[in-house]
């Protein structure tokens, strides 16, 4: 199994910060990502949307993703750029699936992630294919 790497996206600034880290494909990870971005953005207006949607991303990685099997890893990424815009992101070993809002379930304990990312954040996408991909969502102050 390959790391998985990070390709450039064209729609985020390469000015500004930008920390990257590696975290095994487990789930015990998640509250290290979390903190990892909160410290990261303790003084943002969007932290909070931000750990959150980073989250979720993290368990798709885990749950949709070759990032679980063993040895698996992904590696999130963190920028921010002038006018207070933030990106997190989560670069995944890739699967069978593409990533995509569920049809939503009000009763079960998942499939909301991607509604909630997209209800918080300014914008999100994704590229990559079966190898790894990437989910990138952007913050900004006035959207939050």
């Amino acid at each position: 199994m390959t790391t998985p790497t990070v390709d450039a996206d064209t729609s985020i600034p390469e000015c500004g910060q930008c920390w990257r880290r590696t975290f095994p494909g487990r789930a015990d990870q998640a509250g290290h990502v979390r903190r990892f971005v909160a410290f990261l953005l303790a003084d943002h207006p969007c932290t909070d949307d931000a750990v959150q949607a980073v989250a979720e991303m993290a368990a798709n990685a885990i749950q949709h993703t070759r990032s679980a099997a063993p040895g698996g890893l992904f590696v999130v990424e963190v920028r921010r750029w002038r006018g207070d815009c933030v990106a997190v992101s989560i670069t995944d070993q890739g699967g069978p699936s593409e990533p995509r809002p569920a049809e939503p379930d009000y009763l079960a304990g998942h499939g909301r992630g991607l509604h909630l990312i997209g209800a918080t954040a300014s914008s999100w996408s994704w590229r990559g294919g079966a190898a790894g991909r990437t989910v990138t969502a952007v913050f900004t102050p006035h959207t939050a």
